[in-house]
C-alpha cells in the first residue's frame, strides 16, 4: 500500500505542476501576441474572449479539428514521435524547478546537470522532424538548429560554471538560497546577459530563428506538420522558452527570494515572486522579437564561437581566481 501511495501522490504532484504549465504557455501565447501589438502599434488578439484571453484555447480547437498530413515520402514513426519527443522533454525539465523551499517535484542533488541534460535533449525532436519529413527545408531547417543549439550550449555551460563556482553546490535550492544577500545577476551581470541572449538561440527565438526562418525555409523544421502535432512543437517551443526564463530567474534573480525583506515585498508569497521574475524575462523575449531584426546564420556562429565562448570562459577563470585569492569559494 505504501508503494501505492507514493506512486499516486508523485501522480498527483506532477499533474499539479503540469497542468498550471500548459495553462501558462496558452496565457504566454496571447501575451506574446499583443506585445507584438503593442509595439507595431495594433490591438492583437482582442476578440475571442475579454481582451482575447481565450484566443489560444480558439486555436487549440482549431488544431486538434485539423486533419493532420503525413507526407507519402516521409518516415511515418520518428515524423509523429517528433513532436511528441519536442513537448515531451520541455516538460520533463519542469520536474526540478523549486518554487519555493519545500515546493517542487523532486528536489535532486544534481538539478543544475539535470535541467542542462533535459534541455540539451530537445534538439533531438527537431532533428528527427527535419529528417522524416524527406523534404529539403525541414532538413535545412534541423541542420541550422542542431548546430545553432550545440554552439549556444558551449556558453551557457560555461556561465553554469560561474554560478556553480559561486554556490558549491548543483542543488538548485542551494543555488537560490547563496543569493539571499545579493542576486548573482550584480556580481555576475555579463554572465546574465550572455546567458539571456543565448536562451534566444536555444530555444530559436528571433533574432535567431533561424532554424524556421519563413523568408528563406518556409517554416524550416516545421514546414510538413499540420494538425495537432505542429500544435505540439508549438507548445514545446514556449514551454522551453518558460523553462529558459525560469532557469534565468534561478541562477542569477534569486529564484522565489523577495528583492526586498519589508512589506509589502515580503508578504507576497515565495512561489509568486519566481512567476513574476519568469513573466518579466518573457517579456524581454517578446519585446526582442518585435524589435529586432534577425541575425544572418554567419553572424550568429559568430556571436557564438568567437564573443560569448572566449568571454564566458574567461570570466569563469576570472571568477574563480577571485573567490580563491578572497578566500571566498563554499565549502
Amino acid at each position: 500500500m505504501d508503494i501505492i501511495n507514493i506512486i499516486f501522490y508523485d501522480t498527483l504532484k506532477i499533474f499539479a505542476l503540469i497542468t498550471p504549465v500548459l495553462i501558462t504557455v496558452a496565457l504566454i501565447v496571447w501575451l506574446d501576441r499583443r506585445v507584438w501589438g503593442l509595439v507595431q502599434l495594433r490591438r492583437g488578439p482582442n476578440v475571442v474572449g475579454p481582451f482575447g484571453l481565450f484566443q489560444s484555447l480558439a486555436d487549440a480547437l482549431k488544431f486538434i479539428f485539423k486533419e493532420v498530413i503525413i507526407p507519402a515520402g516521409a518516415n511515418k514513426i520518428i515524423f509523429i514521435l517528433a513532436p511528441i519527443v519536442t513537448m515531451s522533454l520541455a516538460l520533463l525539465a519542469w520536474a526540478v524547478i523549486p518554487f519555493s523551499e519545500t515546493l517542487f517535484v523532486s528536489n535532486i542533488n544534481v538539478g543544475i546537470l539535470y535541467l542542462f541534460a533535459v534541455s540539451s535533449l530537445g534538439v533531438y525532436g527537431i532533428i528527427m522532424a527535419g529528417w522524416a519529413s524527406n523534404s529539403k527545408y525541414p532538413f535545412l531547417g534541423a541542420l541550422r538548429s542542431a548546430a545553432q543549439m550545440v554552439s549556444y550550449e558551449v556558453s551557457i555551460g560555461f556561465i553554469i560554471v560561474t554560478v556553480l563556482l559561486c554556490v558549491g553546490s548543483l542543488n538548485l535550492v542551494d543555488i537560490v538560497l547563496a543569493q539571499k544577500n545579493v542576486w548573482f545577476a550584480i556580481p555576475l551581470f555579463p554572465m546574465f546577459v550572455i546567458f539571456f541572449i543565448s536562451s534566444l538561440a536555444e530555444t530559436n527565438r528571433p533574432p535567431f530563428d533561424l532554424p524556421e526562418a519563413e523568408a528563406e525555409l518556409v517554416a524550416g523544421y516545421q514546414t510538413e506538420y499540420s494538425g495537432m502535432m505542429y500544435a505540439l512543437f508549438w507548445l514545446g517551443e514556449y514551454a522551453n522558452i518558460l523553462l529558459m526564463c525560469a532557469m534565468g530567474s534561478i541562477l542569477f534573480l534569486g529564484g522565489w527570494l523577495s528583492p526586498i525583506n519589508i512589506a509589502p515585498f515580503n508578504l507576497i508569497p515565495e512561489p509568486i515572486w519566481l512567476i513574476i521574475k519568469i513573466l518579466f524575462l518573457f517579456l524581454i523575449f517578446a519585446l526582442i522579437k518585435a524589435i529586432v531584426p534577425r541575425y544572418r546564420y554567419d553572424q550568429l556562429m559568430r556571436l557564438g564561437w568567437k564573443v560569448f565562448l572566449p568571454v564566458s570562459l574567461v570570466w569563469v577563470i576570472l571568477t574563480s581566481g577571485f573567490l580563491l585569492y578572497f578566500d571566498l569559494l563554499p565549502t
